[in-house]
């Protein structure tokens, strides 16, 4: 018999980013069923959901909801970093842990959260250490205004300053928010050589619909290439073909014609990573995060995630997008997660740079 163990899925069926949410749940509910279905488990899932419909203010009651009421101390969900940090309270005071399984910016490792997709050493600098020599090093910024947009232009301008790059713009706008005017005139003007895209849902979709109006000015061979470390296949059909040639980068791409890409899988993995962990562990699940990876370890299981830091190692896979099908570009092996990228190449000492803001 298999003991039945309560999860929480706190994941968005509407709102500005629904397509990226409706892949990630649907990866989890997949993993259940695959999961439930394994007769070499001894462990099988029931879900306890809710849903914040695209609403920030809803995670942390929800997910205080789902730990109050029920045995749940794993959830899964969560979309953007804001959300992300909303329900880590939530956790702490009740002893819950969130599988995370979207790219995010780093510069976090709490105790309390299974980073399940990858962070800046894997997506960001791996692409623009990539597209800068083969792009050309005039860039342009656009992206939500909350932490994810913030820190991946941070981080982008030091790694495009270093390498003798010049960025031209940095533009944000708030999540749902698609007035584009200004950023469009931007582009017109500067003509970069590519665009770093860290938009997130309908206005990310609106600016490459914008954006695609621009080609038959520029012309196929003059317009920038857009960039994304966040765009997925669950998203090609909400930009209704105004993606075409977009590059992104990510652990996992459909190998044929999909509509999850990575959302769908990471969450899908993160389903089977807590069954392995929880296998032949009776109670495991009240155990702490740290203390469930140990006694995996213990019993020879090599988990997912490492232990010191709480993230995936992932695979690079730079691809682009090609009709309906992301085509890859390059792919580097597996790389250990590096959050606050401590291990990220030295760079020459005594040098500053100044970002002025008004």
């Amino acid at each position: 018999m298999k003991r039945i163990v309560e999860i929480g899925l706190l994941q968005s069926q509407s709102g500005n980013y629904s397509a990226i949410s409706r892949a990630s749940r649907a990866g989890v509910l997949q993993g259940v069923d695959e999961v439930n279905a394994d007769n070499a488990l001894d462990v099988a899932f029931h879900v306890i959901e809710r849903d914040p419909e695209g609403r920030v203010d809803r995670y942390a009651p929800l997910c205080r909801e789902i730990l109050q009421n029920s045995q749940v101390r794993h959830i899964f969900g969560c979309v953007t970093s804001a959300s992300r940090k909303e329900v880590i309270p939530e956790l702490e005071r009740f002893d819950g842990v969130l599988w995370y399984p979207l790219p995010y910016e780093g510069f976090e490792a709490s105790e309390r959260v299974a980073y399940m997709h990858s962070c800046p050493n894997q997506h960001l600098l791996p692409l623009l250490d990539w597209a800068l020599p083969v792009l050309g090093k005039r860039a342009y910024f656009v992206g939500s205004n909350y932490i994810w947009g913030w820190e991946m232009a941070r981080i982008a301008r030091e790694q495009i300053a270093y390498a003798g790059g010049t960025v031209l713009g940095d533009r944000y706008l708030a999540i749902g928010d698609t007035e584009l005017d200004h950023i469009i005139h931007d582009i017109r003007a500067l003509k970069p050589d590519f665009i770093l895209n860290s938009l997130v849902g309908d206005s990310s979709y609106a600016f490459l619909q914008r954006l695609a109006g621009l080609k038959a000015e520029f012309g196929s061979e003059n317009s920038p290439a857009v960039l994304s470390c966040n765009f997925t296949e669950c998203e090609i059909a909400p930009a209704n073909g105004a993606a075409a040639g977009l590059i992104s980068a990510g652990p996992w791409f459909e190998p044929e014609n999909g509509q999850g890409g990575s959302l769908l899988e990471m969450s899908r993995q993160a389903v089977h990573e807590l069954a392995n962990l929880l296998h032949n562990r009776p109670q495991a699940e009240k155990l702490s995060l740290s203390e469930l990876l140990l006694a995996a370890l213990q019993h020879g299981y090599q988990p997912r995630l490492d232990p010191t830091n709480l993230h995936a190692a992932q695979p690079v896979v730079i691809a682009r997008l090609e009709g309906d099908q992301f085509k890859e570009i390059k792919r580097l092996p597996q790389l250990r997660a590096d959050p606050y990228l401590t291990h990220h190449v030295q760079r020459p000492q005594g040098t500053g740079f100044l970002k002025v803001v008004s």
